[in-house]
């Protein structure tokens, strides 16, 4: 890419219709954008998802890129964004039964890593201002009442004292035929 003195430079590196989807891909991308190359490449390496070895190829890529193309140092850079774009997807059938069919999608999508010098990547962030801790912060003045009083729980009924009101209530009636005496 061409570089002007204000932009920072970066190298990019693309691998277009990897049969993957997008959003696999993708949360293997989370870890590794922002890292060093070298911390980049054992994060990929220790990863167990199959979209970690495309992005790793990606990223060797990229960073062979900056070596040949621009004569940056490998182990200097810093992945500066690790994007997986969608990619057109494929349209299969597989037979049904009954002279059906079943439609089956393979995805693809698009991995573009692009590197940077880590000086320029990284922007120096400010540190906020400390919080005091709670032994230091002033503690407000303790005033000397007495607690309420809790109010008295009721008591629980049981299962038997809730059919025993059942019964003193309503009569029971026989649920079998009612005969004429």
């Amino acid at each position: 890419m061409a570089s002007t003195p204000t932009e920072t430079q970066t190298v990019r590196a693309q691998a277009k219709w990897v049969r993957m989807s997008a959003r696999k891909g993708r949360v293997v991308a989370e870890h590794i954008r922002g890292r060093s190359v070298p911390e980049a490449r054992a994060v990929l390496a220790f990863t167990q998802r199959a979209a970690a070895r495309e992005i790793e190829k990606v990223l060797a890529s990229a960073v062979a890129n900056a070596e040949a193309n621009h004569g940056l140092v490998g182990d200097e850079l810093v992945v500066h964004a690790a994007i997986v774009d969608e990619g057109p997807t494929l349209k299969r059938w597989r037979a049904r039964a009954r002279g059906r069919v079943a439609r089956i999608k393979k995805h693809t999508c698009h991995i573009t890593v692009l590197v940077a010098p880590a000086m320029e990547a990284v922007p120096a962030v400010a540190e906020a201002p400390k919080r005091a801790e709670p032994s230091q912060r002033e503690a407000p003045e303790a005033t000397e009442a007495t607690p309420e009083p809790k109010p008295a729980a009721k008591p629980r009924t049981t299962k038997s004292d809730q059919t025993e009101k059942k019964a003193e209530s309503k009569p029971r009636r026989s649920r079998g035929k009612k005969t004429e005496d």
